[in-house]
């Protein structure tokens, strides 16, 4: 950006629509109530906003959000992490 004073992640040249906030060609949604606490919301007049994904909805649709700065990994019953299948098999393939 040429002007030093700007925050990263606001929505400077951003206009308010019905649909949502329109940025640089993209409408954005307002956060959900899942996305409080995040530390990516950007306030734009009386509504807040994810930079990095335009619709917050969806991305909580099937668990958790992977841009959420304000929760964690799950831990399974057993006390272990979950992590991907494939993964996986090629740390047990390594021998880890």
């Amino acid at each position: 950006m040429a002007n030093g004073n700007v925050k990263a992640g606001s929505f400077e040249g951003a206009v308010k629509t019905p649909e949502g906030l329109s940025f640089k060609g993209v409408i954005l949604q307002p956060v959900i109530d899942k996305c409080e606490g995040c530390e990516r919301m950007v306030a734009f007049e009386d509504e807040k906003f994810c930079p990095s994904y335009p619709q917050p909805a969806r991305k909580w649709a099937l668990g958790v959000c992977n841009f959420a700065t304000h929760v964690r990994a799950q831990v399974d019953t057993q006390g272990k992490v979950k992590i991907n299948p494939l993964k996986a098999s090629k740390r047990a393939a390594r021998g880890r």
